[in-house]
């Protein structure tokens, strides 16, 4: 059985521990949280500490899930992988190169597991999107985007993450992760462009952005996130793959929300379109929703712990999505284009 420890009570920290509470594969040993949360039924029984250090090297966990704000997952991740346990880590992994190389380069040297959290790659639907553009052959032009039109909790959520992280690095990561696995081309340069559409955060800090990223097979991308009462609800979903012989897309219903945390993962219908072939509808109805989508991602932590899985390609692919969004920042900050 894993030993965990799960730091970060929000709304992913709440999901992963759900995840190992189900899971006979784990055995929760402690919590950590800077406040007391509100917590389901389920984890109220579980040992709830505010001092992360002193958990860590209280309870020796073999496993930590590092689920706090980004500005401490390198941070965390590196302390639990010196005190001996694997690391499950929130994206982005860190909120700069440097520290989410540093990381990298500690489990690789200590010989730890990390897995940094992209949900999307243990969701079915977004693998067989993965799967046929990749068939259909490069190069490519992604269109993706996410806009959240939050509000009350969730808007006040979004401004305590933009303490730290604009929306085109939170989001922007699980999406330039996907362009990375369909195109495996190096990204050459990034174009950005950002707004802040609101006097509730720091003035520093800009809620809407989006950008262009260039890859060496001559492949491009555009993403698109924003977040906050003003966004609009209207094409905040798109997914697009396209490529010489066709392209590749998720349909949304009409009854699609962009305050449902569910519609950030699911894909509903999976339009396959063949140059001089037609379209293919593929219904993706029975999916897995987020919780279903948390378990899966635990389970694969577990088997990568029980089976030395070879995660060398994870990690690189979690700097190569990072440094590609951290550049884009770069760009809507400077006002300059960004080679990589």
């Amino acid at each position: 059985m894993i030993r965990v420890l799960v730091a970060g009570l929000g709304n992913m920290g709440q999901s992963h521990a759900l995840a190992y509470h189900n899971d006979p594969a784990f055995q929760i040993v402690g919590l950590v949280n800077r406040s007391v949360p509100d917590l389901p039924e389920a984890l109220r029984s579980y040992p709830l500490s505010h001092d992360y250090a002193e958990a860590l090297e209280r309870l020796k966990p073999d496993l930590v899930c590092v689920a706090t704000y980004s500005d401490s997952h390198a941070d965390y991740a590196v302390a639990a992988i010196e005190a001996g346990a694997h690391v499950f880590v929130e994206k982005p992994l860190a909120t700069t190169v440097t520290d989410a190389e540093r990381v990298v380069a500690t489990a690789t040297r200590l010989n730890r597991k990390l897995v940094v959290g992209y949900i999307l790659r243990h969701h079915p639907s977004w693998q067989r999107l993965i799967a046929e553009a990749r068939d259909l052959g490069g190069p490519y032009v992604f269109r993706l985007n996410l806009n959240q039109q939050s509000s009350g909790p969730t808007w006040e959520v979004h401004k305590a993450l933009m303490q730290t992280t604009p929306p085109i690095v939170d989001c922007g990561v699980h999406y330039v992760d996907v362009m990375c696995q369909i195109t495996d081309a190096a990204p050459v340069e990034v174009r950005g462009m950002g707004l802040r559409l609101s006097d509730e955060i720091a003035p520093e800090m800009y809620n809407y952005g989006h950008f262009q990223v260039l890859f060496s097979d001559g492949s491009c991308g555009w993403y698109e996130a924003g977040w906050g009462p003003m966004m609009s609800d209207t094409a905040f979903f798109v997914k697009d793959v396209v490529s010489p012989r066709g392209a590749v897309s998720i349909r949304m219903p009409e009854s699609a929300r962009s305050d449902d945390i569910d519609t950030h993962t699911k894909t509903s219908t999976l339009r396959i379109h063949r140059v001089g072939q037609g379209d293919e509808d593929l219904n993706m109805t029975d999916e897995p929703g987020h919780q279903a989508l948390c378990d899966r991602e635990q389970a694969f932590v577990a088997r990568a712990i029980r089976e030395d899985l070879d995660l060398g390609r994870h990690m690189t692919d979690a700097v190569r999505s990072l440094a590609i969004c951290l550049a884009a920042d770069e760009s809507v900050r400077t006002g300059h284009p960004v080679k990589l």
